[in-house]
């Protein structure tokens, strides 16, 4: 009977010993994971970014509350992203659209750059201003900061997604002779990232964004110009677009529209349609957020980003 129990303990040594190390594996895996969300939650409470005058001593400019936020990375030359957050033209979303949004991509290896644009108040020209200025002083510094000045996308969020998507339009390949040095510099985004974006000012619109944008009475014409979906061309950048199908502040079709012009054009695109999330997608966590940025990683370093450059 003992030769028996000895024999049996002999035949479950080599199982117990695989589940041992599975069970290491697992807890490894539990660690690594945690640890990377605690990385994740410590860095939005720590990393001040260094904070820039967007017009600072341009003449004619006036005073102005536009500011970039510098998130820069190590690794050098690095991807880029000018980040623009939502808030209805009404306010600017800093910290969840913004600060944060900077941070999670710092931890993949790519800098960000965060756009306090100035509000509109029914002057439609401004923010976009503020954000073509931004690309091209990204650009402009790409050396100092360690960016690849090829690689520089723009990315935004609601009505953020609508100023993304107008630089993404609206840009020229920069001015030479220019007396301003930073006019010099290309404003056109290499890639775009829209999240939940506004894209239209028409009936499929956010009005709120439209009346802050626009002014209570615009005209057709400026609706139209306005309208990203109609200003699509062969040269809009490569767009990503993520939203849910049950948003009930910012319309779906925005995105569907912009896709489809897109694709119209022969521009790469790729649209995510979420099932769940709404507007700002679980107040910027669980899975419908974190499924976007998974998305978005995947179609960047499938097309545009080399993988080992942001791991």
């Amino acid at each position: 009977m003992k030769t028996k129990n000895s024999q049996l303990n002999q035949s479950l040594k080599p199982v117990a010993v695989s589940l041992f190390i599975a069970l290491l594996c697992l807890a490894q895996l539990v660690y690594s994971a945690e640890e990377s969300v605690m990385k994740l939650e410590q860095s939005k409470k720590s990393s001040k970014p260094e904070v820039l005058q967007l017009w600072d001593g341009v003449a004619g400019k006036g005073k102005t509350t536009s500011e970039l936020h510098v998130y820069r990375v190590k690794n050098n030359p690095a991807p880029a992203f000018l980040v623009c957050p939502g808030g209805g033209y009404s306010r600017v979303v800093m910290e969840g659209e913004g600060d944060w949004v900077a941070k999670w991509l710092n931890s993949k290896g790519i800098s960000a750059f965060v756009l306090k644009y100035e509000l509109p108040n029914g002057r439609p020209l401004v923010p976009i201003g503020d954000a073509q200025r931004a690309m091209r002083l990204i650009r402009s510094r790409a050396t100092e900061w360690g960016v690849d000045p090829k690689k520089v996308g723009v990315m935004g969020f609601s009505a953020g997604g609508h100023l993304a998507a107008t630089l993404g339009t609206h840009f020229d390949e920069g001015n030479g002779a220019a007396t301003d040095s930073l006019e010099k510099e290309s404003c056109r985004p290499d890639f775009m990232v829209l999240i939940y974006p506004v894209i239209s000012m028409g009936e499929k619109t956010h009005p709120g964004s439209r009346k802050s944008l626009l002014g209570m009475q615009p005209t057709k014409d400026l609706v139209d110009n306005f309208s990203n979906e109609k200003q699509v061309t062969e040269k809009t950048p490569p767009t990503f677009l993520a939203h849910a199908v049950d948003d009930k502040l910012v319309s779906p079709d925005n995105s569907k529209m912009f896709y489809e012009a897109l694709r119209a054009k022969s521009v790469p695109a790729e649209y995510l349609e979420l099932p769940s999330g709404g507007h700002g997608l679980g107040h910027y966590k669980g899975p419908m957020w974190e499924k976007w940025q998974e998305a978005a990683l995947q179609w960047l370093t499938a097309n545009f980003i080399k993988k080992e450059a942001i791991e």
